[in-house]
């Protein structure tokens, strides 16, 4: 085992009380025998949190006694929950997201949540209600491993780039597999408000202090670049992030719940469950303003309102 497998492989610590299992090498830990709620004890909320940051996604079986109230409840322990900007949230919900797929539809391709707006999300805490028998996994990937293993000169690269971040992108290219009307459907509702957000492409974790790249589907250029250069840079990061080594898979089953660290992760839906049912609700959790190696803080470009989107609902 490599130092850096080490860093992210629990040793059982017993001063956490927590029994954690981990699922991947770099990426992921099972937690089990905590029943998540409104009402945890401090010194158990203060062990997960712990745990979060140390392996950036962490997963719980069972919670079936968890509804969409004691959900919002626990996520209220974490942080300050937020709706999603452009999206409604769950009927009889103060914030929830629901994700209901329809036609097989799954967010399959790999993001960091509404990296959009400047202070996006610190974590997102996702709970199965009804997933296919077979398929409709999600892929995580550690974006800190991912920074610590590219190459020097990549790094020093990286280290100065910018990149603006949009709800506006190619959505036809992202759902190909869509008719169509489905595409303009969702683009419709998720870009009804245009974003736009100037981040650092390099951050560091206010709690761990660790260096994470801030990437996904939401990029729409770097900053200074033109559109092929910036394509064939962000590939070659996007590409070291989600080497296998550097991911985490879960099988979903009804009842579970997965909270995930949003400021050292990017994750995907796989869509491969066809015409299944699949139902997740996400408590989404405020987060802080990046800031860039060189001491600069992301900064808002956009939003503005597009009549003619809204008006195609």
């Amino acid at each position: 085992m490599t130092a850096l497998q080490q860093r992210f492989v629990n040793s059982r610590d017993p001063s956490i009380p927590l029994d954690i299992r981990p699922v991947a090498g770099r990426i992921g830990a099972e937690i089990r025998g905590v029943t998540l709620s409104g009402d945890l004890a401090a010194d158990t909320l203060k062990a997960i949190r712990a745990a979060l940051v140390r392996h950036k996604v962490i997963f719980f079986r069972d919670q079936n006694e968890l509804t969409d109230a004691r959900q919002e409840a626990f996520g209220e322990l974490l942080g300050k929950p937020v709706s999603h900007p452009t999206i409604p949230v769950a009927e009889g919900s103060r914030f929830l997201l629901e994700l209901n797929s329809r036609e097989g539809y799954a967010a399959s391709s790999w993001h960091t949540d509404v990296t959009f707006v400047p202070a996006y999300p610190e974590a997102s805490v996702l709970r199965a209600i009804e997933v296919p028998e077979a398929g409709g996994d999600t892929l995580w990937a550690n974006t800190a491993t991912a920074y610590e293993e590219l190459p020097e000169s990549l790094k020093t690269l990286a280290n100065g780039l910018r990149a603006v971040h949009t709800n506006l992108y190619d959505y036809a290219a992202a759902f190909s597999n869509f008719s169509k009307e489905y595409i303009e459907k969702h683009r419709a509702v998720f870009a009804s408000t245009v974003y736009e957000t100037e981040h650092p492409v390099v951050r560091v974790h206010p709690e761990s202090g660790e260096r994470t790249l801030v990437l996904g589907h939401f990029v729409k250029n770097l900053v200074g670049y033109n559109s092929a250069d910036s394509q064939r840079i962000l590939g070659i990061l996007n590409d070291h992030v989600i080497k296998p080594e550097n991911t985490v898979r879960w099988n979903w089953r009804a009842g579970d719940v997965a909270i995930w660290d949003n400021r050292a992760t990017q994750h995907r839906a796989i869509a491969d469950f066809g015409l299944q049912p699949r139902n997740l609700r996400r408590v989404t959790i405020h987060g802080s303003l990046p800031v860039g190696l060189d001491g600069v803080p992301s900064r808002a470009l956009k939003p503005e309102p597009q009549p003619e989107l809204q008006a195609a609902e």
